[in-house]
């Protein structure tokens, strides 16, 4: 390990008035922000943490569990603890609820129909907490699921995090594993927002449904870990033969 890799330790402003593991966990995002350490791979033990930091193990371990719990650290057992990747199989049970009627959870294929440059309105300004006309990159796709078309997405993303985007000659259906890898921006946290609205002439051409068709609006704003608003999604959800499942515990 790089003797460097952990300077100031536990001296940034604003830490100090926090309980010690709760300083260890904020220091650890921080360096894994820094790409220290990158999506997949595996942290120094406890023991060596807890020396470099200056700390009990026990503090340590308590700063895991908890980085553990939201996702952000991986425990193998027996092997040791790894920064989380978002890859499809995380994602599907984290980032997507939609689930067809009578069937179990399965990641959806997406078609990418357009990558464009836009002016941010009001609300999406607001959602990605930038001034209003600033630059973002708008993503239309639609989410495949039993063979049909069941979401019609709009994906807004701030152009000073993601301007190389339209050089990318693909983007992945799982988006989130694409930020982390390519832009280094790793999702902490998803906040939904959920209403039923009826389907428009654009939703009824894109999902091969009829004009008036009951859909599930979901207003999705995601953070990093940092705590910037890197995406504002709309999805327009089918709800004839699907259901927007959160588990709870």
């Amino acid at each position: 390990m790089n003797k460097n890799r952990f300077d100031n330790k536990l001296s940034q402003p604003g830490l100090a008035f926090q309980p010690l593991y709760k300083q260890v966990e904020e220091h650890v995002t921080q360096l894994i922000v820094e790409q220290r350490w990158k999506p997949g791979e595996m942290l120094p033990n406890e023991f060596q943490l807890a020396s470099e930091l200056n700390v009990s193990q026990g503090t340590v371990r308590k700063a895991l569990n908890s980085l553990t719990d939201a996702k952000i650290l991986t425990r193998r057992q027996g092997i040791g603890t790894f920064v989380s990747e978002h890859t499809g199989h995380h994602s599907l049970y984290r980032f997507f609820p939609l689930i067809a009627d009578g069937k179990t959870p399965e990641l959806p294929k997406a078609e990418l129909l357009s990558v464009e440059t836009h002016k941010a309105t009001k609300q999406v300004a607001q959602a990605l907490e930038l001034e209003l006309n600033a630059k973002v990159i708008v993503l239309s796709r639609r989410r495949i699921l039993n063979n049909e078309f069941c979401i019609a997405e709009t994906i807004f993303l701030p152009h000073k995090y993601f301007g190389t985007l339209e050089e990318h000659p693909e983007v992945p259906h799982t988006l989130y594993h694409f930020y982390q890898t390519q832009f280094n921006l790793t999702v902490r946290d998803t906040r939904d927002s959920i209403k039923a609205v009826l389907a428009t002439k654009q939703d009824a051409q894109m999902l091969g449904i009829t004009l008036g068709d009951p859909l599930l609006e979901v207003t999705r704003v995601t953070h990093s870990l940092d705590n910037k608003a890197i995406e504002f999604r709309q999805s327009r959800c089918r709800s004839d033969n699907y259901h927007y499942l959160v588990e709870l515990g």
